[in-house]
């Protein structure tokens, strides 16, 4: 599967400008909380994306419930990060196909192939069992 070799993620990573984080949490110690944080700090934007959370304040946008909602009200998106257990992950990757997403990364742990080969039948890059918290550092971006 291609953007699994570094110079296909540093390729990547340095194309990304704006990331929906699926699966936020408004807690400080949950990943998904630590990682959006992270990747703000490394200048991306940041759009997190929780239903239970909407309309919230949070890493200096709204929290939205959906990737359709950020697609209306904040634009297109180039990453959408998947903080979703494996078997759900299969759902975001058909929502970021539907709304034009430039790819999907799937977290540590979120493993789905059939998911990953649609995005990429759809024109989109998927990398699986990952983190960009830890690969941005790691390749030194």
């Amino acid at each position: 599967m291609p953007g699994h070799d570094d110079e296909s993620l540093r390729s990547l990573l340095r194309r990304v400008e704006r990331i929906a984080v699926v699966g936020w949490s408004p807690k400080p110690d949950r990943p998904s909380h630590g990682v959006a944080a992270f990747l703000r700090r490394q200048g991306y934007q940041v759009i997190a994306v929780n239903p239970g959370q909407a309309g919230q304040a949070a890493l200096g946008g709204v929290v939205r419930a959906s990737l359709a909602e950020v697609m209306e009200k904040d634009g297109p998106i180039d990453m959408v990060d998947i903080f979703r257990r494996s078997e759900e992950a299969g759902g975001v990757v058909d929502q970021a196909i539907a709304i034009g997403a430039k790819g999907v990364w799937m977290q540590l742990g979120v493993i789905d192939e059939k998911a990953a080969a649609r995005a990429e039948a759809a024109g989109l890059w998927a990398v699986m069992n990952r983190c960009p918290a830890i690969e941005v550092p790691r390749l030194g971006l």
